[in-house]
């Protein structure tokens, strides 16, 4: 039956649907068949309902429109340029400033695409003209993209939270010792690609202390609203609305580069992008209902439970499920069809729960990279069209490999998750 219910999922996906209806309508239908016919249908309102009656999700559009504050008042510009002119030296410094500034504004924004689009714009044309491979420039702004669902503030962190009563807190502080390690190795790839690489001049000194205080503001946002979750000054919800602030006031205010025509633009792109992360979770926990009204989550532990098998080949199968889901789905999707019904699987194996939030964000990370529907390799399509997609998939393939190497090294060490949550509970 289950699998009844997944083919129908995935003939409606293929068929053009968008996820969100097409979850709805398969637990509809289960609802219809198996609930008391259409009187089953008087569950919709109550379930749609319930899954948006949580505090927590107030975070999601504060955070949505944060990133399109951002996003309009380029402050992305200002963070490439800084990592140029200070790391721009160095054996592939453009390819170590795409990743700096990658991550620095994932970690204002929260956002994957958004991350993507902003730094891809100045990036790609950048280092194509300094000779830099193009399968590599597009892999790199493709992979460092990704990092925005990983270090904090993350929504689908949020999700995770909201979905399983988790700390948001804690889910955050555990994604910065793997973001920053992630980033990392991200640089120490794209050093070695460039070893052959002429070095750049160092830019002069006066160069790159007027563009540290050009982007200072911007570099502020994150310690602002990251410092004042861990120590205790705000809630992470609260965050959201003291960083969407802090982002209108300086992009209103010291950099100028959002006016009040801008605000229209915005705040449409903020509710079309809200309304669609809710409408998948209102369809989600319709398709997840009718699952745990015909007992499927707890067919599935008893499976797990009988089994004879050491808990970490589970662990595989469940990232294995997870990364082909990850080439047919996006992120949200996947976090709210599958979460509800591997956390307590996870929870029953011993696993920690927190550390857990880290290994499936990096393969959600995985799945905006990997095709046919990877979210990232259409964004950077879209910003390079002269980039052929096979050019933009193998040079994201390498990055792959790393952040595998990186799941396989959070099962090694859990504490890289585990250790900052700990510290500052």
């Amino acid at each position: 039956m289950l699998f009844g219910f997944i083919a129908i999922l995935m003939l409606l996906l293929l068929l053009g649907m968008p996820v969100a209806f097409a979850l709805a309508m398969v637990g509809t239908m289960g609802m219809v068949a198996f609930l008391g016919g259409l009187s089953g249908l008087t569950h919709i309102p109550v379930i749609a309902y319930k899954t948006l009656d949580d505090f927590v999700l107030s975070a999601v559009p504060l955070y949505v429109l944060m990133s399109q504050i951002l996003l309009k008042g380029k402050v992305g510009a200002n963070l490439f340029e800084l990592g140029a002119k200070w790391l721009g030296h160095l054996p592939g410094g453009l390819g170590i400033a795409t990743v700096f500034a990658c991550a620095v504004f994932a970690a204002i924004s929260g956002s994957s695409v958004a991350t993507a689009v902003t730094i891809g714009a100045m990036a790609i044309p950048e280092m194509l003209s300094r000779g830099y491979d193009r399968k590599q420039v597009l892999g790199t702004v493709a992979a460092g993209g990704t990092l925005g669902i990983l270090i904090p503030p993350s929504i689908p962190m949020i999700l995770y939270g909201a979905i399983t009563d988790e700390s948001v807190g804690k889910l955050f502080m555990s994604g910065i010792v793997p973001g920053l390690v992630l980033t990392l190795a991200f640089a120490a790839y794209v050093v070695y690609r460039a070893k052959d690489m002429e070095l750049q001049p160092l830019a002069p000194i006066e160069e790159r202390m007027a563009i540290l205080k050009e982007a200072f503001w911007g570099l502020l946002l994150p310690i602002i609203v990251i410092g004042g979750i861990y120590s205790g000054i705000f809630t992470p919800t609260e965050a959201a609305a003291v960083g969407t602030v802090y982002s209108l006031i300086i992009t209103f205010f010291i950099y100028r580069t959002v006016s009040l025509r801008d605000m229209n633009e915005i705040l449409i792109a903020t509710v079309r992008t809200t309304s669609m992360i809710f409408a998948i979770m209102i369809g989600a926990m319709l398709f997840g209902f009718i699952l745990t009204a015909l007992q499927v989550p707890q067919a599935l532990m008893a499976i797990v439970t009988e089994a004879d098998v050491n808990r970490w080949v589970i662990f595989v199968g469940i990232n294995l499920v997870l990364l082909f889901l990850g080439c047919f789905l996006e992120t949200v999707s996947i976090i709210l069809i599958t979460l509800p019904m591997i956390y307590p699987i996870m929870r029953h194996l011993g696993f920690d729960l927190i550390w857990f939030n880290v290994v499936l964000l990096i393969n959600m990370e995985l799945a905006l990279i990997t095709p046919p529907i990877g979210m990232n390799l259409f964004v950077i399509k879209g910003i390079s069209p002269d980039s052929r997609i096979d050019e933009i998939i193998a040079g994201a393939i390498p990055f792959v490999v790393i952040m595998a190497g990186e799941i396989l090294l959070l099962a090694l060490v859990p504490e890289l998750a585990t250790w900052l949550p700990q510290v500052l509970k």
